[in-house]
């Protein structure tokens, strides 16, 4: 296709638009004939306000069986699906080979351990009764080396000081008899009494008892000024040492005590780790088999959570389980309950105690009644890791009716009552359009239908509560149109000042700026118009579009009631301006 023929085309368009804004068949867009718009007339009455949300039956008072073994396990033997059981009967039996193994290792560690433990214990008994031995042997030492030091003092020294003056004593004694003599023989020696030897022996006896007596004196100054302080010094350091001695003795003999009272406890801790670690295998062991702790019917949780979770395998010989995993459901009596998913956008109308209808697919014709006893606090999980979009919050609703048909895992849809109201205003929920932020109708007004704000309340996804606005027997339109549907002006305008104003991140984003004028195609301009291309005047437009049919006619109505307000404006200035549309 030429240039030429596509911008006569957009022209022409234009041009068509252009001359049924003139020529006025579009100036009421709002208003025509009642039949071609659906309206609803305003009613009162009793409006619930309500929604449902699908689920799972479950027993109210159930045991539930979980895998306690830990790790992975795999089945050996399981009880059917659907019987009925006594108390302790075997429900499932799980693989122990690699269990047994295990024990068989764990007890040759236990023995080992005991062994360790019984010879610590021993060993402590005998290094505290050497330590004792020492202590006791460095005490006396150090008693001992006490005793000599005050014996010495207090004996031996002043013994040998008694003794020296003795020696002095003796030797003086002897000196002065000596002298004596000496004086008579040297008197009988010069008459002539005795001989010259006879003198001479009695002058070397004194000179032996002089020499006696200095050396007697000598002797007790050697012991007083040299003896007696070395002596004394030396029993002190004895005593000195005794005691590091005793110091040393104490501290190795207590750390030797405490070594061996550490070894003893670690062995014990051992020995009693490896005890538990036994007593566990056994309580494994045990688990291995489980029995049901109440009568009840079998049911797999493998069944009843794949409602919920599309999980269709259900438990059989072979399969693995983990711990923790739920393996059996055994209800207790008929009282039951449906678990149901409240999605985010309902829960802040959603109570406890709120009633509930809820219906079962398995028991069709038959309704029963409830209330919701609890709400999640926090989203389901596992569903928002599914889906990160979807947040959920588990609920349980307490049924009324304790009826033997139902049975856990049967689906069902829980309808909750928020509110049941009495002789109200209401219309339904796709004739409220939001004009800025206040809820909007269109009411008829002769041949025409003009907006109005109403005070809006609750709805249940079909009707909503009108507080104010509307009066019965009103007539509203059922599709308003959805240009009239805009943002909030308010919002708009803070939004658009603070991306002026620069304000945090924001600051970086540019509004988007719409054109003063419509984007015109070259056709439409005379200075663009191509070579043996005429521009289009009003009244050949207006003749074409008077020769479509009537479908032609209203797909254009409708592309000019989507147009904004600013588009039909900068229109109607290009083509002559004309009257303007009634909105």
């Amino acid at each position: 296709m030429s240039k030429t023929k596509i911008y006569s085309i957009a022209g022409l368009a234009a041009a068509v638009l252009a001359a049924m804004l003139i020529s006025g068949l579009f100036v009421k867009s709002k208003s025509g004939s009642d039949a071609d718009k659906s309206t609803y007339k305003v009613k009162r009455g009793d409006l619930t306000i309500s929604y449902t949300e699908s689920g799972t039956i479950k027993a109210k008072d159930q045991t539930i069986i979980r895998n306690e073994v830990e790790g992975s396990s795999s089945i050996v033997s399981i009880v059917p699906e659907g019987t009925r059981v006594k108390k302790d009967d075997l429900l499932v039996e799980l693989n122990a080979n690699t269990l047994s193994d295990q024990k068989i290792d764990q007890e040759i560690s236990v023995q080992n351990t005991e062994a360790a433990f019984i010879s610590a214990k021993e060993n402590l008994a005998v290094v505290e009764n050497q330590a004792k031995s020492d202590i006791d042997l460095a005490k006396l030492t150090l008693e001992f080396a006490k005793q000599d030091l005050e014996k010495y003092i207090k004996g031996d020294y002043l013994y040998s000081l008694d003794e020296a003056d003795a020696k002095i004593a003796l030797a003086e004694e002897e000196l002065a008899r000596a002298e004596q003599t000496l004086e008579d023989s040297n008197k009988l020696a010069a008459e002539k009494y005795i001989s010259q030897t006879e003198l001479q022996a009695d002058t070397i006896a004194k000179k032996k008892y002089e020499l006696d007596a200095s050396l007697a004196k000598k002797s007790r100054d050697l012991l007083t000024e040299y003896t007696y302080k070395r002596q004394v010094a030396q029993y002190q350091s004895d005593v000195s040492q005794a005691e590091m001695a005793m110091e040393r003795t104490e501290r190795k003999a207590n750390a030797s005590v405490i070594q061996a009272q550490a070894e003893l406890k670690a062995k014990e801790s051992e020995y009693n780790r490896q005890q538990d670690k036994l007593k566990k295998m056994n309580d494994q062991l045990a688990k291995t088999k489980i029995h049901a702790p109440t009568d009840g019917l079998v049911i797999y949780a493998t069944s009843v959570k794949s409602n919920r979770w599309g999980n269709t395998q259900p438990l059989d010989v072979g399969s693995q389980v983990g711990e923790k995993e739920e393996l059996i459901y055994l209800p207790a009596g008929n009282a039951s309950k449906a678990e149901v998913a409240i999605h985010e956008a309902y829960l802040k109308k959603t109570e406890n105690g709120m009633p509930a209808i809820i219906t079962v697919n398995a028991i069709p014709g038959k309704t029963y009644f409830g209330n919701i006893t609890t709400i999640a606090p926090l989203p389901d999980g596992q569903r928002m890791w599914l889906n990160p979009d979807l947040k959920v919050y588990n609920a349980e609703i307490s049924i009324d009716d304790n009826d033997p048909m139902l049975r856990t895992g049967m689906s069902c849809q829980a309808e909750i009552v928020i509110e049941q109201m009495k002789n109200v205003i209401y219309v339904p929920l796709q004739a409220v359009v939001r004009v800025g932020s206040e809820p909007t109708v269109y009411v008829k007004n002769g041949d025409d239908f003009e907006a109005r704000k109403i005070q809006t309340g609750l709805d249940n996804n079909k009707m909503i509560y009108v507080v104010s606005g509307l009066k019965e027997g009103e007539i509203v339109l059922l599709n308003p149109p959805l240009k009239s549907a805009t943002v909030d002006n308010e919002n708009r305008k803070l939004l658009e000042q603070r991306l002026q104003n620069g304000n945090g991140a924001a600051a970086a984003a540019k509004p988007v700026e719409q054109p003063e004028k419509p984007i015109t195609p070259p056709a439409a301009t005379e200075a663009n118009k191509p070579a043996g291309a005429e521009m289009p005047n009003a009244e050949e437009p207006q003749k074409k579009f008077e020769n479509m049919s009537d479908e032609e006619k209203e797909k254009l109505r409708k592309q000019f009631e989507n147009m904004t307000p600013e588009q039909k404006e900068q229109l109607r200035k290009q083509f002559g301006g004309g009257q303007k549309s009634s909105q």
